[in-house]
């Protein structure tokens, strides 16, 4: 079986191709065979070595990867009845678990972790939804914000940041999202109220509008405690790269931890169906075949990719 992974943490030229044994499901897993991946932060960061510890006494090669969109090959045992050989799915994938991540034309993953593919778009689109738009959802469920509530939003032009926008209108929240001029239409599309530029002035950009600040910050341009100054006394602030403060005025700091749901089935499901009904819009960037990786990954972290790039595991 062929997959993306390192046997050494480093830049983007650690990535090679590897041949691995075939892996089978287990009791409660499904196997898929893999046709796209997407290329997400969290897989530059594993790349790096950023979740090293958690793979401590395990032989290489390590597999990134978090989103992978596929066709069911095998069922394991016990695997849930939702699910069934052929059934075209998306998974959200931990890494550093016991089979690696999405970077494989096989991944064998908890059937929890599974649900159809949005009915109507092809393999790399899909790839690009669960772990972003999860991690949007648990951000806005963290600030728990009520309808009509003002929500900022920083990386808006990002897939986390476009999928809080989105998510956010859904639940009846005013957005102000922050932007760069090329951006802006953009931005503006996925349904946000307000535009301010973006950058460290955001927070006093904020506070210039809404003096009193705003209830919540969902930051996915890592501002942290930059991002602060623009939310309100008591508020919340959602972080995605586990930043723990100080904080001030006691404001909230919320660290959101996509792999805490990887197994809510209905939650994944849910967002399954808010793409089927135009909630959630997909984005793709590009779709490079998975032996370009390193390539992917040095565009991704070079900046200014909008949507996502996406590995392609051919037949």
């Amino acid at each position: 079986m062929k997959a993306v992974g390192v046997t050494s943490f480093g830049g983007p030229e650690a990535l090679q191709v590897v041949e691995l044994p075939e892996p089978h499901a287990g009791n409660g897993e499904v196997r898929i065979r893999v046709y796209a991946a997407a290329v997400n932060p969290t897989d530059t960061a594993f790349r790096a070595g950023l979740q090293a510890t958690r793979l401590e006494g395990r032989p290489g090669p390590y597999i990134p990867g978090m989103d992978a969109a596929g066709v069911i090959d095998e069922l394991g045992p016990g695997a849930d009845g939702r699910l069934k050989i052929g059934d075209r799915v998306v998974a959200l994938i931990v890494p550093s678990g016991p089979h690696g991540g999405a970077y494989a034309e096989q991944v064998v993953v908890p059937a929890a972790s599974v649900v159809h593919a949005p009915a109507g778009v092809d393999f790399p689109a899909a790839s690009t939804l669960l772990m972003n738009a999860m991690t949007a959802r648990l951000a806005l469920d963290a600030l728990a914000l009520q309808p009509g509530q003002l929500l900022a939003v920083t990386g808006a032009a990002g897939a986390f940041g476009g999928y809080v926008i989105q998510l956010g209108k859904a639940d009846g929240l005013k957005v102000i999202a922050d932007t760069a001029p090329s951006d802006e239409q953009l931005v503006r599309s996925l349904g946000a109220d307000y535009v301010l530029e973006r950058g460290d002035t955001f927070a006093s950009l904020v506070r210039s509008m809404v003096p009193e600040g705003v209830p919540g910050l969902a930051d996915g341009a890592v501002l942290n405690g930059r991002a602060l100054p623009a939310i309100a006394d008591g508020g919340g602030l959602a972080v995605i790269r586990g930043w723990e403060g100080p904080s001030e005025r006691n404001i909230t700091i919320h660290r959101i931890m996509v792999m805490s749901a990887a197994t809510n089935t209905a939650a994944l499901e849910k967002l399954v169906r808010q793409v089927e009904d135009h909630t959630l819009t997909l984005r793709v960037a590009d779709v490079l075949p998975a032996e370009q990786a390193p390539e992917a990954h040095r565009r991704f972290e070079a900046g200014g990719v909008r949507g996502r790039l996406v590995l392609e595991f051919r037949s």
